[in-house]
């Protein structure tokens, strides 16, 4: 009887990260996970930790999967990594950290010291995109960075993401995957590595090209665990590493989104609708598709910036009763939001929420904030929980009719992964806005899914990505609309919900006005 091969997928999310193991038919075979903190904060809006935690969660994860027994280290044929994107760390010439990583929720901002010159400077004008390149060059962090701590800029000698940390850590070198290639870099997301020199991005940028790190693809080999590495997380010297990508690309992948028509939704901290094409197709114009886990194509990506991030809001905010239920029972707060959802009928009673939690340069532009309107005497803190899902879904909806506009292929399945896809209420509450089918992978785990994928591509196991997300992906659970529910959210999205920022965004603009938040 032939062996089961295995391969190692460490996901390293937001709230957790996770040492997962999965055989070539796609089955999560081992795991454990260790909770994150998510960010420590010194400063209003800044999110920062310390890029030694991160690699110290690492090891303990590994070391508990082991401890399992399920699994012994030998068995493991090769390894894949896939972070969380744009949380920086800066290293010195030692390749030591200089200062706490920034994290991706962090809001600090450059302030931009004069207008572009020359030739570029016109070209934007006339194009009118000053306030996208001001936006850009705001929220780099190398330019925040150059202008507030020129000290800990001057030493540092590599400027990496999360990804090619841990890269460093557990391979000795300093490479990261172009499908991890997420945020405010000198790279040229249509060619799918560093932006030449005479790229505008480097007129924009502090950083420079000996500070980023070798790019590889996806399914290529990052390195070999290094002895150090071996001693830290019980990995075999010189077990190999394949590139994978980043969180939101794996998942994309795990969940089998491999063509256009395919529309994976993700419910996580950042809610994201995408499609995978091998075309590239700016779904926002001049705002760029990110490269997809498979080498060469394209994610046509839509985000609610904050997204399940509000169902943690509301858990903080508003289920302490909820909190203490769940710690008597021993279970995770959020397993009992579905009894909440069930109180309430589909529109939450008029009850409406708009998602722009975190101000923009499109929609929602600079002055966006969040919103809930209709409320009445009726409602309660279940009609709330409930108007947050359908905020988000109702914009996941228009992010599907953003791509499907743009890339001129209509959406015909629907794929639903992250926190968020374990509540049936949840899946049952978007096919009725979505008004077609709900899909869930088999697997909870599909972003470590994606990342194994990549492994196993790499390690030849599987001679290219059709064949390997045949086997290794499929679907689970499906929802079905319920046709009178989806005509009741159609109304409400068409008729109220598409509207409601464009009538709101000159209140929005006079409150950042009189308060100063959010800050011009």
């Amino acid at each position: 009887m032939t062996q089961p091969q295995y391969v190692l997928a460490i996901d390293n999310g937001t709230q957790s990260i996770r040492a997962l193991v999965f055989d070539e038919q796609g089955n999560e075979v081992a795991k454990s996970k260790v909770h994150l903190e998510a960010y420590f904060s010194n400063q209003p809006g800044w999110a920062e930790q310390e890029a030694e935690y991160y690699w110290r969660a690492l090891g303990q994860a590994c070391q508990e999967l082991w401890a399992q027994g399920i699994v012994k280290p030998k068995q493991i044929k090769g390894l894949s990594l896939t972070t969380q994107r744009y949380t920086m760390i800066n290293l010195d010439v030692d390749k030591k950290p200089l200062r706490p990583a920034i994290v991706w929720m962090d809001q600090r901002k450059a302030v931009p010291e004069k207008p572009v010159s020359g030739l570029w400077g016109i070209i934007i004008k006339v194009a009118g995109l000053t306030n996208l390149i001001e936006d850009l060059r705001a929220k780099a962090r190398d330019n925040w960075q150059a202008q507030n701590e020129p000290e800990i800029w001057a030493k540092t000698k590599h400027y990496i993401n999360l990804s090619g940390y841990l890269t460093y850590q557990l391979c000795g070198e300093i490479k990261d995957s172009t499908g991890s290639m997420v945020g405010y870099f000198p790279y040229d997301y249509r060619k799918q590595d560093w932006a030449k020199k005479s790229d505008l991005k480097w007129k924009l940028l502090t950083a420079d090209r000996s500070m980023m790190p070798e790019l590889v693809k996806p399914g290529e080999l990052l390195g070999k665990i290094t002895a150090e590495a071996s001693h830290h997380t019980g990995l075999p010297e010189g077990l190999k590493m394949i590139a994978a990508a980043s969180d939101k690309a794996c998942e994309v992948l795990g969940a089998g989104g491999i063509a256009p028509h395919i529309g994976c939704l993700s419910y996580g901290t950042t809610a994201t609708i995408n499609t995978t094409t091998k075309k590239y197709i700016e779904t926002i114009p001049f705002m760029p598709p990110y490269t997809a886990a498979i080498p060469g194509q394209y994610n046509t990506e839509m985000m609610v910036y904050r997204g399940f991030w509000m169902v943690s809001w509301f858990k903080n905010e508003l289920a302490q009763a909820e909190q203490r239920k769940a710690k008597e029972l021993g279970i995770e707060t959020e397993q009992l939001f579905d009894e909440l959802l069930n109180q309430v009928p589909a529109g939450s009673m008029g009850l409406m929420m708009q998602p722009y939690w975190s101000p923009g340069i499109r929609q929602p532009g600079p002055e966006g904030k969040g919103a809930f309107i209709g409320f009445g005497d009726v409602h309660k803190r279940a009609h709330i929980y409930r108007a947050i899902l359908e905020g988000l879904a109702y914009e996941l909806r228009s992010g599907k009719e953003a791509i499907e506009k743009r890339s001129g292929t209509k959406i015909t399945r629907l794929r639903v992964s992250g926190g968020g896809s374990q509540s049936d209420a949840a899946m049952q509450l978007t096919a009725d806005i979505f008004g077609m089918s709900a899909e869930r992978p088999h697997t909870f785990e599909a972003s470590g899914l994606g990342a194994a994928i990549n492994c196993f591509v790499g390690l030849g196991i599987y001679p290219g990505y059709e064949s390997a997300i045949e086997k290794m992906t499929r679907v689970g659970d499906v929802f079905e609309p319920n046709q009178s529910t989806v005509e009741l959210y159609d109304r409400l999205y068409k008729e109220v919900y598409k509207k409601m920022y464009k009538r709101m965004q000159p209140l929005y603009r006079s409150i950042r006005d009189i308060t100063g938040y959010p800050k011009k």
